[in-house]
């Protein structure tokens, strides 16, 4: 039996084999990829991303173990870990920490180092997905480092993206340094039985008021007045990401928290959202997998040498990177 078979039939040991050759991008794994393609499109993907300190792993565990017990869903678990920008080794942690998950075989977990990729999330992470997608998994959580770009990365390959905060670290303020209002679908304040949880929802709510007005503001006789956007002018396509309270080491918030991403995904279905998502997911996988492509064939056309030669002028500033580039691409300098 080939492998590709192997998955569609739920063989767990040659899906943990086609995985590894997936993350080292091997021959097999791309030919595994193609083959399975058409199985794929039917997951839920859900992203988890927030800053480190807030519980995303805990959360992760027990929204799993929700969707099993609940619902009875094959959950997937995809946690990509910081590489050391040095070893480039990761702390995989998340097996250890998700062990209540353990020797259930509706369950699997993937912990991967994310391997210098910008912002945390490896290029593979979209493929497992696919994998996990075709081998029958209902719902596929990814969950990354909050790391800059990664909060992004993963907007793009999840339908639904979680954005974890906790109170009390610090800043109540960090989501909108990071942008992340623009890629949350919902917010979760886990740990919400600490101090400080009233404040960092009010930040959040106040962010959101900003990001979807729900009043008009305008200047009437020198003065600022404002009035509420009646209901009926609302666009009704437009989802305005709920604020969920969970304490996940309690498992409290957990069956809300559930309820919201399932309110979230008739919103997707009913909207169009879906498919919209679908093509911008696929557009964009397409696209990483040129610029992939060009640049391999770019380094098989032009000998090492010459390269390090034209870097070497523009490391002097005898030409410019521009000009670089049209040297390296068409063999002259115009």
């Amino acid at each position: 039996m080939n492998t590709s078979q192997a998955i569609l039939d739920g063989d767990r040991l040659a899906l943990a084999r086609l995985l590894t050759q997936v993350e080292n991008n091997s021959p097999a794994g791309r030919a595994a990829l193609i083959e399975l393609f058409p199985y794929t499109g039917q997951a839920h993907l859900i992203g988890v991303t927030g800053a480190p300190g807030t519980g995303k792993s805990s959360l992760v565990n027990q929204l799993a173990q929700h969707y099993r017990k609940v619902d009875d869903k094959r959950v997937a678990i995809v946690a990509v870990d910081p590489s050391s920008p040095f070893t480039g080794g990761a702390v995989l942690g998340d097996r250890v920490r998700m062990r209540d998950l353990s020797g259930d075989s509706g369950v699997f977990i993937r912990s991967m180092a994310s391997r210098g990729s910008l912002g945390g999330l490896a290029q593979a992470t979209a493929n497992m997905a696919q994998v996990f997608d075709a081998a029958g998994f209902d719902i596929i959580i990814v969950e990354t480092v909050g790391a800059g770009q990664s909060e992004v990365d993963i907007a793009r390959l999840a339908h639904t993206t979680l954005v974890v905060e906790a109170p009390g670290l610090g800043d109540d303020i960090q989501a909108i340094k990071a942008g992340i209002l623009e890629i949350a679908d919902i917010l979760v304040i886990n740990k919400a039985d600490r101090p400080g949880v009233e404040s960092a929802e009010k930040a959040l709510k106040s962010m959101l008021e900003l990001a979807h007005p729900t009043e008009r503001v305008f200047k009437h006789h020198g003065a600022y007045m404002s009035v509420s956007v009646p209901k009926e002018h609302a666009n009704p396509n437009l989802w305005i990401p709920p604020i969920q309270r969970t304490v996940s080491t309690e498992g409290k918030g957990i069956v809300e928290l559930a309820g919201a991403i399932a309110r979230h995904v008739e919103h997707l279905r009913q909207s169009g959202d879906w498919a919209a998502r679908e093509r911008t997911r696929l557009e964009a996988e397409l696209e990483a997998l040129i610029r992939d492509s060009l640049m391999n064939r770019f380094r098989e056309d032009v000998p090492q040498k010459q390269y390090e030669e034209v870097l070497e002028q523009v490391i002097q500033r005898r030409v410019s990177p521009w000009e670089a580039v049209k040297v390296l691409l068409n063999g002259r300098l115009k």
